[in-house]
């Protein structure tokens, strides 16, 4: 299987349409109908070979966790009539992404191992070393960028930019630290720790819904639970679960999505290995074996499937 790198369905005449790193998104008055396709994106740039299977993957992850934590927090998810499909409420988003870290690592390691003491305006503690816990969770909040790279940006720069009023940063910061205590719960239950994630919301009738995936291998770093402690001690590489490895051999070969570098083309075999380790990920984080959905005409399957929804909704 080559994988679904674009979908180009005419849903309906008045459609608009919005291709995103990894989501294509049909609008169709209030209604949003996302597909999942294979793409994959790192620094913010989209790769040029997709990941066989990974759409289905990642949206039945995002499914099992929007199910597991809307009476927490509403959220936009009415179904799933294929295995790369969601529908649901089309929301006015909110241009932040709510980053909640409980751990030192990744973007936040990178900063903090150049110097930085301060992300996003919280002040980090002295002495800590790559994965060590935060004493609490911490927001370290992004403008969500149409194109390009997402930046950081202050609790205190959102509210003075009048990016957002106080009451509704409120609102997301209680939310975004109750989805990742439950988030917290389920990894544990699975013998996981997760490490940091995002959030994104947005706006239906005036109340605010969490949008997007969450909890994936996409959004989302994982360790595992057992021998975290001893690891540690050690000063041992984490074992994770995330996209993280694919940043990694990205930057092993000269690209970190910095002007004038030329983004390196996966070889088959590595491409092969992404899908598979996706596919580790998905046993890992709901405790069952992936099942491959029919893919010899990967697009005729969700566009048939689609319009069956449709037409009985």
């Amino acid at each position: 299987m080559a994988g679904l790198k674009e979908t180009n369905f005419q849903l309906h005449p008045e459609q608009e349409f919005y291709k995103g790193k990894v989501r294509d998104v049909y609008y169709l008055g209030e209604k949003i109908i996302v597909v999942a396709t294979d793409r994959i994106s790192a620094f913010d740039h989209i790769l040029p070979k997709p990941i066989p299977y990974k759409g289905q993957m990642l949206n039945e992850i995002a499914t099992h966790f929007l199910e597991a934590s809307k009476d927490i927090v509403p959220n936009w998810l009415e179904a799933t009539p294929d295995p790369n499909v969601s529908v649901g409420k089309r929301a006015e988003p909110i241009m932040i992404e709510m980053v909640v870290r409980g751990y030192l690592a990744g973007h936040s390691w990178r900063e903090y191992k150049a110097g930085k003491r301060v992300l996003c305006g919280v002040v980090l503690p002295e002495g800590m070393k790559e994965a060590d816990k935060f004493p609490t969770p911490i927001i370290t909040p992004a403008t969500k960028a149409e194109e390009g790279h997402d930046e950081d940006i202050s609790a205190q720069e959102i509210l003075s930019k009048g990016i957002v009023k106080a009451e509704v940063w409120d609102t997301l910061c209680r939310y975004s630290f109750d989805l990742f205590e439950l988030g917290t719960k389920m990894a544990a239950e699975r013998g996981l720790i997760l490490v940091d994630t995002k959030y994104e919301f947005g706006i239906v009738d005036g109340k605010i819904i969490l949008i997007d995936e969450i909890h994936t291998p996409d959004s989302s770093r994982y360790y595992i639970k057992e021998g975290y402690e001893h690891r540690q001690v050690l000063g041992e590489k984490q074992k994770q679960l995330s996209k993280e490895f694919v940043r990694e051999w990205l930057m092993e070969n000269g690209f970190q999505g910095l002007e004038g570098q030329i983004m390196p083309v996966m070889p088959d075999t590595f491409v092969t290995e992404v899908t598979d380790r996706y596919m580790n990920l998905y046993h890992l984080l709901l405790g069952k074996t992936f099942e491959k959905a029919e893919s010899d005409i990967i697009d005729v399957r969700i566009l048939r499937n689609i319009n069956d929804y449709l037409s009985q909704s």
